[in-house]
């Protein structure tokens, strides 16, 4: 079995309920809600929320050491009009607009958001990346 690879991406929410709605109104579609863990499918991969005691309790470490940390979570898209609408359609869900949706200096286009518990997506037009029919890096 191949080492680089993610099955899960879970994130450390307050609300599962409020990071429900948010993701779901950006068109994400549920897979599983067990109450304190939800869970959408990812094309091989789980996506998912856990609240912040149940996180703490599972891994052992006390809820204020719990951070979203140094990353940024992407979608990458087939043109700038495509970063523009989901970033206007994150914001319109309830997400903070970071960085407004920009040219970059090494010829893509590139906005950020931060989601109701403060993690960071990056929505992205890499044209040097050939995406599939899916969304996939082809």
């Amino acid at each position: 079995m191949k080492t680089n690879r993610v099955t899960l991406i879970t994130l450390a929410v307050a609300d599962p309920k409020r990071a429900r709605a948010y993701y779901e109104a950006l068109g994400w579609e549920l897979e599983e809600d067990v109450g304190e863990a939800v869970f959408y499918a990812m094309d091989g991969m789980k996506f998912g929320f856990f609240t912040l005691e149940g996180l703490a309790a599972e891994t052992g470490r006390p809820v204020e050491a719990l951070k979203t940390g140094a990353m940024t979570l992407a979608q990458n898209f087939a043109s700038p009009e495509g970063v523009d609408a989901m970033f206007a359609k994150a914001v319109e869900a309830g997400a903070e607009a970071v960085r407004e949706p920009f040219k970059t200096d090494w010829g893509g286009y590139s906005s950020y958001v931060a989601d109701p518990d403060g993690h960071l997506w990056e929505f992205a037009h890499n044209p040097f990346w050939t995406l599939d029919g899916d969304g996939r890096i082809a």
